[in-house]
């Protein structure tokens, strides 16, 4: 999630764990260690491949940010001045602060490495976007009140209580989204393939799965005010045919370690040479996304691993207008949107005769 709506969160923990007793202090370290994770960011790992894949990585991991929290209650008992306070509570205020961070996280479809050092791929069960307000805002009214008012824990506490309601929320709508698309998957024989439902940017009413079957990947999009039309299924080329020869790159065996079979694969013309490029099709939106990579040049028959690995723009025909009917589609089925008109003609394998 976005640092605002980390720092927030740390805070409502903070206020919610200490504020009877420390009142304001409570919110305000809440709201750094809350934001603390993220100091990873400014962490340079070598290229961009290692930048994305190691974000939310060590210092996400709940083994660390527990230890951490531990050393940093153990300090607080032994010389904070409010000797009141047992270890058990610092050590409640200090761990919760900083693992509700990658717990928060975890929601979201970036992967998080809870399980850090473990060789374990990234988690993700995403329920609600990167930036959502509806989640941040009763965090941010409660952080307001206690600090108007002093009162460290009401405020908070109930702005707590107010996001985690919305977080249930968005879980029962991804549940009633999923299965309205288990039907139309078993139509297409497509019902036990890798599948990816998540959140449309900014809400938890529309919401957006990606399936992966083979070199067809399947895109839709369901609406919680969709009625009974059942969702509508574009189909697009992943280049499937480029994945052996992207995972014999070291980065390449890395993107697929951190985005599983979410990966489209193409051969693109970059400064006079054939060009291996990677794109991640879980972030961002067809036609929109964010994340692709040069693995590797051709020289004769084989793939030279370039070094570093490169970040590029992906190649798009979406603009602000395909932002404007994806907002008009989140309160009215009628305004269908087909994300196939913002993805380059190659790319498309089928669509629906209504798109």
């Amino acid at each position: 999630m976005d640092t605002l709506t980390q720092a927030a969160l740390g805070a409502a923990v903070g206020g919610t764990v200490l504020g009877r007793r420390l009142g304001r202090k409570a919110v305000l370290i809440g709201a750094a260690l809350g934001t603390l994770p993220d100091f990873d960011v400014f962490l340079d790992y070598g290229d961009a491949v290692l930048n994305v894949t190691e974000h939310r990585g060590f210092t996400h991991s709940l083994f660390v940010l527990t230890g951490f929290g531990t050393l940093l209650a153990l300090l607080a008992r032994r010389f904070a001045p409010a000797r009141d306070i047992t270890l058990g509570r610092w050590w409640a205020f200090f761990v919760l602060c900083l693992v509700t961070h990658p717990l928060l996280d975890v929601l979201t479809t970036y992967g998080t490495q809870l399980w850090w050092p473990l060789n374990v791929r990234p988690s993700a069960w995403p329920v609600v976007f990167i930036i959502d307000p509806l989640y941040t805002l009763p965090l941010l009214v409660g952080i307001g009140f206690a600090m108007a008012t002093g009162n460290g824990f009401r405020g908070p506490a109930w702005g707590l209580a107010l996001s985690c309601a919305y977080l249930a929320f968005a879980m029962l709508a991804k549940g009633v989204v999923e299965h309205r698309l288990d039907p139309v998957l078993a139509e297409h024989g497509i019902e036990d393939a890798p599948r990816l439902v998540q959140p449309t940017p900014f809400n938890t009413l529309l919401w957006r799965a990606t399936i992966i079957d083979g070199d067809r990947h399947y895109e839709t999009l369901v609406g919680l005010f969709d009625g009974a039309e059942p969702p509508l299924l574009e189909i697009f080329h992943r280049g499937a045919e480029l994945e052996a020869a992207a995972l014999a790159l070291e980065k390449g065996e890395r993107l697929d370690w951190f985005a599983g079979p979410y990966l489209r694969y193409e051969v693109r013309e970059r400064n006079g040479r054939e060009t291996l490029i990677a794109t991640d099709v879980r972030l961002g939106f067809p036609g929109f996304y964010a994340f692709s990579y040069a693995l590797a040049t051709r020289e004769g028959e084989t793939w030279q691993p370039l070094e570093p690995t490169e970040m590029v723009t992906p190649d798009s025909r979406a603009d602000r207008e395909a932002l404007g009917q994806l907002a008009a589609r989140v309160f009215s089925p009628e305004a269908r949107l087909c994300t196939s008109d913002f993805v380059t003609d190659r790319w498309v394998a089928d669509v629906p005769e209504a798109c």
